[in-house]
């Protein structure tokens, strides 16, 4: 553990510390850290991308500012012992709204990152009244998703990357692009932190997303919705978050000049980014019908010279 990481049994709520703590929640055992905040809004609920253990956030973790932020292993991934059954994302939102509601929090902002934004999308559509807001980093609307190269969705396929740190530098820039293409350094430290994918574990996440979308429904989702994509996202293209910008009401995109990862080789951009989202006081949940979201999404495909949602 780093200086800034304590565990359950000496913590304490001091600005900037993280604490790690064992939580069962029905059963399933679950490797939880808590960056502590300065306690004037919601916790941020972050869940991590596919196959990685919480420490890989921490660059994001420690960019924050005021923000209290909690994050947990997925079951079979990091410190969560596997589950004895797969999972479907409605799963792993109920058992987040069970975590959230232990530590004591009635309300959260809900973050995603690429794997794990598929499951801020359920948690938010599936809790909307515990999800005040909603932050979307480098993801898409599931199976239905306009997908990456063959070539970048074969290296995904095994987590072969979290376990063989030579391969993982050779495969890097292939799959994460951005950064990881100018920088052997990133490369050396990301891989660093990353510990603890298992095979079986990796299986049910890819499982869990088998055939899962969020196109249906997310029209209806009411929540003030940050999307962040980079622009040199090999594995993620970032047409898919215009496709989630035209569709969720109250959504706005953001393009980051940076691959997949962002959130670990630009982390107080990023985080800077987040926390001016979840502090701006104007945002208020909105509700659309799906024929006005439509209608939205078919104007939103025609060029204007304002470009939409998007910013730059």
């Amino acid at each position: 553990m780093t200086e800034n990481i304590i565990s359950a049994d000496t913590a304490s709520a001091q600005r900037g510390v993280i604490e790690t703590r064992q939580v069962s929640i029905d059963g399933q055992l679950l490797q939880v850290a808590i960056r502590h905040g300065d306690g004037r809004g919601p916790p941020l609920l972050l869940f991590n991308g596919i196959g990685a253990n919480w420490e890989l956030a921490k660059p994001f973790l420690d960019a924050l500012t005021g923000t209290t932020a909690v994050i947990f292993d997925v079951p079979g991934v990091g410190g969560s012992p596997r589950p004895a059954w797969p999972y479907r994302p409605s799963t792993l939102a109920r058992l987040a709204a069970e975590l959230v509601a232990e530590l004591g929090y009635a309300e959260v902002d809900v973050a995603g990152v690429s794997w794990g934004g598929g499951i801020a999308q359920q948690f938010a559509h599936q809790f909307p009244k515990r999800c005040r807001r909603l932050v979307l980093a480098a993801t898409a609307p599931g199976f239905t998703m306009v997908p990456a190269s063959p070539s970048v969705l074969w290296k995904m396929a095994t987590p072969r990357r979290y376990t063989d740190k030579g391969y993982m530098k050779s495969i890097a820039a292939d799959i994460y692009g951005g950064a990881f293409r100018d920088d052997p350094s990133l490369i050396g430290r990301h891989a660093a932190a990353m510990h603890g994918a298992r095979s079986m574990g990796y299986f049910y996440q890819l499982l869990a997303m088998t055939g899962w979308t969020s196109l249906p429904w997310l029209w209806s989702l009411p929540q003030p919705t940050l999307i962040l994509m980079g622009r040199d996202d090999p594995l993620v293209p970032p047409i898919n978050g215009q496709i989630m910008a035209s569709l969720i009401p109250n959504a706005e995109l953001h393009l980051i000049d940076d691959g997949h990862l962002f959130m670990v080789t630009r982390p107080a951009e990023t985080a800077g980014l987040i926390e001016a989202f979840l502090a701006d006081e104007s945002r208020q949940a909105t509700s659309s019908t799906l024929l006005s979201r439509t209608t939205s999404y078919l104007r939103d495909l025609v060029p204007t010279s304002a470009g939409g949602h998007q910013k730059p």
